[in-house]
């Protein structure tokens, strides 16, 4: 849930920097555990009592509101490949694309600092420390 938090709360809108594959994955992780449990919050009110309208606008507000830190997270992910943000829209390409950026996403991230910033798996950098509070930049 830390990792969540992180991306969320120090992260929210962040285009530059790194992130490492576990930041990535468990923030996609806990995205699809939202997502999946307001769906069936969704279907047993409506089976319950009809009318959903107002779960789904929630489901409408949560996707609206981690648009930004999704597309952040993933730039940030490829930065940590060597990439830059912008292969991100590999995905639009018929048939491939999905694969492709899956496997971008999935890819070890280059050891010691690239043009994009400093390693975040080197001992010294402390990447997530308490939330809430800015990240070192070492």
């Amino acid at each position: 849930m830390k990792w969540y938090l992180k991306v969320l709360i120090n992260n929210y809108a962040t285009f530059s920097g790194r992130a490492r594959r576990k930041e990535f994955w468990m923030f996609t992780l806990f995205n699809l555990i939202i997502l999946v449990s307001l769906t069936f919050l969704i279907d047993f009110i409506d089976n319950l009592i009809g009318g959903n309208e107002v779960l789904t606008f929630v489901i409408l507000i949560h996707f609206l509101g981690i648009i930004l830190p999704t597309l952040g997270v993933i730039s940030r992910r490829l930065h940590d490949t060597g990439k830059s943000g912008t292969y991100f829209l590999v995905y639009f390409i018929p048939f491939i694309g999905g694969i492709w950026l899956l496997i971008l996403l999935t890819t070890e991230g280059d050891r010691g600092p690239n043009k994009f910033g400093p390693d975040p798996k080197t001992p010294n950098f402390d990447e997530i420390d308490d939330i809430g509070k800015p990240l070192l930049d070492n």
